[in-house]
């Protein structure tokens, strides 16, 4: 076993070198349960927690903890200027660590302040990046790890692919995480041997018998080719990869005229992406608990490729680190 593959099962205790990544909506607290039993890790999304699933923050943390007592983790998004957000986010993960929490993976920010919170705790932090001037920024902020996220990601997706990233990311001597394209135990072996010490998977738990998507939504991703998996600016104004159904054929998938316009100034760009951020995450919620018949609005990756059935989440992990 690679040395950064043994220190990745370390840093999070666990067997298997699995993330589920952190989703909006579709991380139930069901399914981090399920994943972590099952000897990966399940990854909490505090915003999916409290605000889709109902839950107050801890309460929701001891719910998931009545279903496991293996480790799960925290995405903590850090991103903007909002002192109202930083501070919910902070006492989030003060709350976290407080119920045992110790892994965390920081997002679309400087994690500094994440990594002096945590790893006080003797917590352990990974940042996703998309490219090697994030990761050396990342880590000159103390983060132990990297999720490497890819072209074939779903949600924020990046731009190199999952070879290229590794040969930019590797020198950096720390665990490094494929996140995106990985289904299978052939898209997982390939890029094991590229030399990742683990992966992150989204797509493939929503497609899962634990996830509270709709049946749609998973019969989507069933049905769905790569081709069929398009990047809007819809969502917040940075790329997302969806499934590019009707709905989103008639929304199109670029930002307008105006909205480019304000985006230059930086105090119009911040509450315009928290105007589209908030619209859209209400509709992904509608659409992906089945609430709504007319938005056809899913989030996916271009693993989708090598999805064709639900499964248990303990049976997609064995089929998955099998070989």
């Amino acid at each position: 076993m690679p040395d950064t593959q043994q220190q990745f099962l370390q840093h999070l205790k666990i067997k298997h070198p699995v993330i589920c990544g952190p989703m909006y909506p579709c991380g139930n607290p069901e399914l981090v349960a399920a994943v972590s039993q099952a000897g990966a890790m399940g990854v909490v999304q505090p915003v999916s927690l409290t605000y889709v699933f109902g839950y107050d923050f801890r309460q929701g943390l001891k719910y998931i903890r009545s279903l496991t007592d293996k480790p799960i983790g925290i995405n903590a998004l850090i991103e903007g200027n909002n002192k109202r957000y930083h501070q919910r986010m902070a006492e989030w993960i003060d709350i976290a660590l407080e119920e045992g929490v110790r892994f965390f993976i920081t997002s679309l920010g400087k994690p500094n302040w994440v990594v002096d919170q945590v790893q006080a705790q003797q917590g352990i932090v990974y940042h996703d990046v998309t490219e090697a001037k994030w990761a050396e920024k990342a880590l000159q902020a103390g983060v132990d790890g990297l999720i490497a996220v890819n072209n074939r990601a779903g949600g924020h997706a990046g731009q190199l692919t999952a070879t290229a990233l590794i040969q930019d990311l590797k020198q950096f001597e720390v665990p490094v995480i494929c996140a995106g394209g990985i289904a299978s135990a052939s898209s997982y072996a390939e890029v094991m041997d590229l030399g990742y010490a683990g992966v992150q998977m989204g797509t493939r738990f929503i497609a899962s018998k634990e996830c509270s998507a709709s049946d749609d939504y998973k019969q989507a991703i069933i049905e769905a080719s790569e081709q069929d998996i398009v990047l809007s600016e819809k969502v917040t104004g940075v790329p997302v990869s969806m499934i590019n159904t009707d709905t989103v054929k008639r929304m199109g998938v670029k930002t307008g005229w105006l909205e480019k316009q304000l985006s230059q100034f930086n105090r119009l760009k911040h509450w315009l992406r928290v105007i589209r951020v908030l619209r859209s995450y209400k509709r992904l919620q509608q659409a992906s608990s089945g609430l709504s018949q007319k938005d056809h609005f899913w989030q996916a990756g271009k693993s989708v490729a090598e999805i064709d059935c639900v499964l248990p989440v303990t049976e997609i992990i064995h089929r998955l680190v099998k070989a």
